[in-house]
């Protein structure tokens, strides 16, 4: 079931070529959530690698428990946040909230990595596991973030060679 209630036929665009078609380029280059998720990915990222540091410490020595959950809560909020802005930018990109075919996998990984985010907030709100448990946890949703933070940096260095006008054999290897 797709979110955005578009059929197939209508998916079907002969004018892609490559990620993006010229229109869907054009409303990508105009829109602020361009620039709002060129800000938010490497600050998520930072988050990301400080709290890796934090929890690996934590599970290593035992010490620094607060710093690595508060670390945790921190990298789900600015995952909330991409998440929900990055909707307006497949919106505002390609007339989806989420699921345009262009991201499709980057979103499903997305989901899981969101679930698993998800998922230690529970457990640390309802006090379920033990705290090494959460970390355990918070490594496994940081390990699946980095796949999908794989993901999107091969589209974006797809992007990028689609509007150097690489050729289409080049730009089929870098999808």
């Amino acid at each position: 079931m797709r979110l955005s209630g578009h059929s197939d036929t209508k998916r079907a665009n002969p004018s892609r070529v490559g990620l993006y078609t010229p229109e869907e380029r054009l409303r990508r280059d105009s829109t602020r959530w361009t620039l709002v998720q060129g800000i938010l990915a490497p600050l998520q990222f930072l988050v990301f690698l400080v709290s890796t540091i934090l929890v690996l410490r934590y599970l290593g020595t035992g010490y620094g428990a607060t710093a690595a959950t508060v670390s945790i809560v921190l990298k789900t909020l600015t995952l909330y946040t991409i998440m929900i802005t990055g909707s307006f930018w497949e919106k505002a990109v390609f007339d989806r909230w989420l699921f345009a075919d262009a991201f499709f996998w980057e979103d499903v990984v997305s989901f899981l990595v969101l679930g698993l985010h998800t998922a230690y907030l529970g457990m640390l709100t309802f006090g379920l596991g033990s705290e090494r448990g959460r970390m355990l946890l918070a490594l496994a949703a940081y390990a699946t973030y980095v796949v999908n933070a794989t993901q999107f940096l091969l589209k974006l260095r797809a992007a990028r060679l689609q509007s150097n006008g690489a050729t289409p054999g080049l730009q089929a290897v870098a999808a």
